[in-house]
């Protein structure tokens, strides 16, 4: 499977538009996990990354971390963070986290 960017054909969409190539990647297993515990900005190694992401495998880690390196969210310099594009998509996940905490759905009748 290879890593959903703009303007290439991902899930859901031939066109690879951006907002369609971004929600493929951030629907990926773990994919969120792994950007909410690099949050902090502590650069964990593999190991601590995996044990933070409470023993996620080690070929779904590594497949995740290269997919999010090849979208520029994540780097590997002395541990794993996130990149100023990364920190960026962060924020505005936190909005989409505040939205759903007030979310309310219509009860089934």
């Amino acid at each position: 499977m290879t890593t959903p960017l703009p303007g290439h054909p991902v899930r859901g969409s031939a066109t690879g538009r951006p907002v369609m190539a971004l929600l493929d990647l951030l629907g990926r297993r773990w994919t969120l996990r792994i950007l909410w515990e690099l949050r902090d900005g502590a650069k964990p190694t593999f190991r601590e990354l995996q044990q933070r992401c409470d023993g996620v495998s080690s070929s779904v880690l590594a497949t995740r971390l290269r997919e999010l390196g090849e979208a520029d969210l994540v780097g590997h310099t002395e541990g794993y963070s996130l990149t100023e594009q990364g920190t960026s998509l962060f924020k505005t996940l936190i909005q989409l986290d505040a939205w759903a905490n007030d979310w309310r759905p219509r009860q089934p009748s």
